[in-house]
């Protein structure tokens, strides 16, 4: 391993496979209890970035390590924490938090949280806790409280707003001071989903002395924003894979990891990716769509059309349920995981064969993460993305931007058209027609924003084939359709408000609120009338106005308007424009008007109102 300084020393680590000796090997001792730990998951080989940072942490160095995704970052510091907290001359007491990993999802924070667990349980003297959304922050105040915590696992908003439980008898900002280790993992994808205020919060509480590790599989002009985390001459690990040169060619995926793509029509895309499920039941897959709602629908319509295989969803917007289903979905031996990018970075799943990318990533480095679900520590993965006919340049623009080639696949085998049975689906429950609806309407949003906008273009997006493709009964009412026409696109027959909920409960609502939109259909508009507060002259601007337009405007027509009208006319603009000038009062104004309006009505006859 070659070392040269560079702002800090770098360290390049090339791996001919995913291990790199024997924990033997490292140049300082491991504790029995890690040791026994490691022989008991049947870990007998470190991998490169392991091997690489473990000696450094230990001799108390700063480190920001970046390693392909699924190379071992996650045993990277959590052995480094417990030989750390174990070192300590002063043994950590119940409130004091020794060690802090700071994590972007609550999926990883769970998983961290499970690998630590593993190695603490030979160490009983330190306790752990895990602090993220989905929970009730009640309870975690008062778990902290009850039992403390020497090993604290965290995601960015959660923890700030423990910081702010002062009130509640959790002083968390005393209990960090003696802390030891800190590790932000996934650290640029921390930036990217907006936690920097967060992150800011939290840095001013920790103590400056201590050790920082950060780690992530991509870390370029981010890495540079998070010195400021308080790296000290940090040594940066840049592991890379041996064989490749390290040039424009370098690979950015894991090197077991199989990488395809294959070229679908918009309306047969969703017919493609049934057949390829039915034929891969007994594998496990991970199906990545661009939205929350796409995920609710087709994840809906997998459920049915996928039999004997067990189908879960996961998205950001769920909020309570994510945790289960995430260890719901680890411990299947086979099934499919219906998901969006929130399941992209830092996710362990064992055993994962297939990862599906139905839609690209809005951004090209959340492809190459979503490929590492598969292919993990030296294992053998595949990954396939679903590409439409125009969007076929996304393969070359993949190999030049993120160092990831793909070979071409056609899927073979029987490919029936499912669609009809998702209509029925819709038919059958307002609920799933009401999905389709919002995914169609995401998808088309978020196509719009993608950002290769100069392959995924919403001009060259066929809409009606688009429309044919999600199954839709009827075009959503949307901007981007605004006096559009729709000729490949065949609306069903029926009238769509006639589809029911099968949940009683909410059809029952939905009849209510029919009624009252009927009931204010038929009730006339009353005119209201509104009070004047303004003064006379005020009030009487724009009818002056008015009236002087529609006078000039006959006069230009040629109509015979009388040179009387025409002058009262004249006379009551040039009063209004010295009453604006302030050179006559409001009272002058109208004792002027009055005047003028009697003389004149008086000389043609006409009577005074």
């Amino acid at each position: 391993m070659a070392t040269r300084p560079s702002g800090g020393d770098e360290q390049r680590s090339n791996m001919d496979s995913s291990t790199e000796g024997t924990w033997a090997t490292l140049p300082v001792k491991l504790t029995d209890g890690i040791l026994q730990t490691l022989h008991e998951v049947n870990f007998t080989h470190m991998t490169p970035v392991q091997s690489a940072c473990i000696p450094l942490f230990m001799s108390n160095k700063d480190v920001a390590a970046e390693a392909v995704t699924g190379s071992g970052k996650t045993l990277a510091f959590v052995i480094p924490i417990i030989e750390l907290l174990l070192r300590r001359e002063e043994k950590l007491k119940k409130m004091q938090v020794g060690a802090l990993v700071i994590t972007p999802t609550r999926e990883l924070a769970l998983q961290i949280s499970e690998v630590m667990a593993l190695f603490t349980q030979k160490f009983p003297q330190f306790t752990q806790i895990l602090l993220i959304g989905g929970t009730n922050p009640i309870d975690d105040v008062d778990k902290f409280k009850d039992k403390g915590a020497n090993i604290v696992i965290a995601t960015p908003g959660r923890l700030e707003d423990m910081f702010r439980r002062k009130a509640e008898g959790l002083d968390l900002a005393s209990a960090v001071k003696s802390l030891d280790v800190l590790v932000l993992d996934e650290a640029d994808r921390l930036l990217e989903m907006g936690f920097e205020a967060s992150l800011n919060t939290i840095l001013g509480h920790l103590p400056k002395q201590r050790r920082t590790g950060l780690f992530s599989a991509t870390q370029t002009q981010e890495l540079e924003k998070l010195v400021r985390a308080g790296l000290r001459n940090p040594v940066r690990i840049a592991v890379k894979e041996k064989g490749v040169e390290e040039s424009a060619v370098a690979q950015k995926t894991p090197s077991r990891l199989c990488n395809y793509y294959t070229i679908c029509r918009t309306e047969n895309k969703f017919n493609n990716l049934v057949a390829f499920l039915r034929q891969h039941k007994l594998e496990k897959h991970l199906i990545f769509f661009s939205t929350c709602a796409c995920v609710e629908y087709y994840g809906r319509a997998l459920e049915t059309l996928v039999k004997k295989v067990t189908v879960h969803c996961i998205h950001g917007k769920m909020k309570h349920k994510r945790n289960k289903i995430f260890a719901d979905f680890r411990a299947l031996k086979n099934g499919i995981l219906v998901c969006t990018d929130v399941m992209a970075r830092g996710i362990d799943i064992p055993d994962v064969n297939w990862v599906l990318q139905y839609d690209p990533p809005s951004s090209a480095c959340a492809f190459v993460h979503r490929c590492g679900r598969t292919a993990r520590i030296g294992n053998q993965g595949n990954a396939l993305v679903f590409l439409l006919p125009m969007e076929e340049s996304y393969v070359n623009f993949l190999c030049i931007n993120q160092k990831c080639p793909l070979q071409k696949m056609v899927l073979t085998g029987e490919v029936v058209d499912v669609l009809p049975k998702v209509k029925a689906l819709a038919l059958a429950d307002r609920a799933m027609f009401d999905r389709g609806m919002r995914a169609f309407v995401s998808y088309v949003q978020a196509y719009a924003k993608h950002e290769c906008s100069l392959i995924f273009r919403l001009k060259d997006l066929n809409l009606a084939h688009l429309a044919r493709g999600f199954a839709l009964l009827r075009m959503p009412k949307m901007p981007e359709l605004k006096d559009k026409t729709f000729p490949g696109f065949t609306r069903t027959p029926m009238d769509t408000d006639t589809i029911r909920y099968k949940d009683k409960h909410r059809e029952k609502q939905r009849q209510k609120m029919l009624a009252e939109l009927k009931e204010k259909v038929k009730t006339p508009f009353v005119k209201r009338d509104y009070i004047k507060n303004k003064s006379w002259s005020k009030q009487t601007t724009k009818k002056e106005r008015r009236k002087k337009r529609s006078a000039k405007r006959k006069l230009e027509e040629g109509s015979d308007v009388e040179d009387e009208d025409m002058q009262e006319l004249l006379n009551d603009t040039r009063l209004l424009k010295r009453l604006k000038k302030g050179k006559i009062s409001e009272e002058d104004f109208e004792k002027q008007m009055a005047s003028e309006t009697e003389t004149q009505h008086g000389a043609t006859g006409k009577p005074i109102n």
